[in-house]
């Protein structure tokens, strides 16, 4: 209902900056500008602004110079939002952006709600509902490989990819839509053969994305890494080694370390998520043991676990005890263990009793020295292996996965109905569900209450 509004909003960070940046979109934007805009140097026989240019000028309330500004323009159906807009590129200065912004409201523009200006792009098909998603991960990205991720996305790579299957079942779901139009003659239009292998089809490549997922959250949101082990061992030590600053705070008292301590590090583009935690070990205080059942819980979030033990005074037996009572803790039991053989410094020659641990995955290091740390950030990077991951479309949105299980839930009934030779008509009720949760990504289906919870998480004046 608010869609004719002419909005705005400052579309860089607010504070005091070198330069800010006011957006405004509308279809009565240019009338706006007329009031505020005075071109310098203005040739009286070009008074039009002309789209994809910016013009040097002031912005008058009045007679009353507020700023000498650049104004880009952007008329409709050639700009972000495929609406008249205009941007506003002024001096950093707070009360400037508030001065500005008070007159573009007084000339008839209101403030901009969060994403709306996205919003209005999707809404005018400049963006699929799925790129414009992409929009907002972009802005947040805080790696390469979660950027890169956002950019393929925002490009439309994973959109082309749902339309493409989408418009291969609505090619049957219109033959088998056609059927029932003939029902009385007992034809079929759609070949049932060809329907279950385009259906099988499908399912794999569904299933690709629906799996793809784990992968793609972790690089959006960085790899949970729990560093755990007895009290004393070196885990806050290696949680400052690791991220080269007294982060934790090392003592040789046993227990100070009673809740988790999480920071990130970014090694060559991926972010990993470190988690320091409370010792492992049977106390009787009430608020370490909070700490302990806490550690259990960042065990079981974690992709990696660090499993610190001093090298000097842990024996190949408690290891693998301590390996086998994690896995009474835990429900993923195919997260990967990586042993942290600590304290090499204390060592006058290797442990003979340590070769049995050769079937282990394990790293001998000095945190205290900051010996082979690089050898725990190399081990990480393998264990990512995104090497692979930059030619297979990814998604890392809970919305489109949980869309995509759906879908292969209504293609598996499909199947099911295919085999027990039903009818064509309660086929086809199973294909529209398919085709309906395919829809909710791209947007082709959405709803009111989906539009605001996906845009009210972005930022004012995106």
């Amino acid at each position: 209902m608010f869609q004719h509004d002419t909005i705005c909003a400052l579309a860089t960070a607010s504070g005091i900056a070198a330069i800010s940046v006011i957006r405004v979109s509308g279809e009565h934007s240019f009338e706006i500008c007329e009031h505020i805009f005075r071109r310098k140097n203005k040739n009286p026989e070009n008074k039009a602004l002309k789209s994809h240019h910016i013009y040097f000028g002031t912005i008058n309330n009045g007679d009353e110079i507020i700023d000498e500004v650049l104004l880009s323009v952007f008329r409709s159906p050639h700009s972000y939002t495929g609406e008249d807009a205009f941007e506003i590129s002024c001096h950093g200065s707070a009360y400037i952006q508030q001065k500005i912004l008070e007159l573009l409201i007084d000339k008839g523009a209101r403030i901009a709600k969060p994403g709306e200006f996205t919003m209005r792009a999707f809404l005018n098909a400049k963006l699929d509902l799925s790129q414009a998603e992409a929009v907002a991960d972009l802005i947040a990205s805080h790696s390469k490989s979660s950027h890169s991720l956002a950019l393929e996305q925002m490009r439309g790579g994973f959109s082309s990819k749902i339309k493409a299957l989408r418009q291969q079942l609505v090619n049957f779901a219109s033959l088998i839509e056609l059927e029932l139009d003939f029902s009385e003659e007992d034809v079929e239009f759609a070949d049932r053969a060809q329907l279950s292998l385009l259906l099988s089809i499908l399912k794999n490549e569904i299933s690709a994305l629906v799996n793809s997922f784990a992968m793609g959250n972790v690089l959006k949101h960085g790899i949970p890494v729990a560093i755990i082990g007895k009290p004393n061992v070196g885990k806050s030590t290696l949680l400052n080694s690791l991220l080269n600053e007294e982060r934790a705070i090392v003592s040789e008292i046993p227990g100070t370390t009673r809740d988790t301590i999480e920071d990130t590090l970014t090694i060559k583009g991926v972010t990993f998520r470190f988690i320091d935690t409370a010792g492992l070990r049977d106390s009787f205080d009430e608020i370490e043991n909070f700490g302990i059942e806490r550690t259990y819980q960042k065990i079981e979030q974690a992709s990696i676990v660090l499993y610190v033990v001093d090298i000097k005074e842990t024996s190949v037996e408690e290891i693998k005890e301590a390996l086998i009572d994690f896995e009474k803790h835990i429900e993923n039991k195919s997260k990967r263990f990586i042993i942290i053989a600590n304290k090499t410094d204390l060592l006058e020659k290797a442990p003979q009793h340590f070769s049995d641990l050769l079937s282990m995955e394990v790293i001998y290091i000095s945190a205290k020295r900051k010996e082979n740390i690089n050898l725990i950030t190399d081990t990480l990077l393998k264990s990512v292996a995104t090497e692979n991951t930059t030619d297979i479309t990814m998604i890392s949105n809970i919305r489109h996965y949980e869309a995509l299980v759906k879908t292969n839930e209504a293609i598996h009934q499909v199947e099911l109905g295919i085999n027990n030779k039903i009818t064509g008509d309660l086929i086809a009720i199973d294909i529209r569900t398919a085709l309906f949760h395919l829809g909710e990504i791209t947007g082709e289906i959405s709803s009111d209450e989906i539009l605001g919870n996906i845009f009210s998480s972005f930022c004012i004046g995106k």
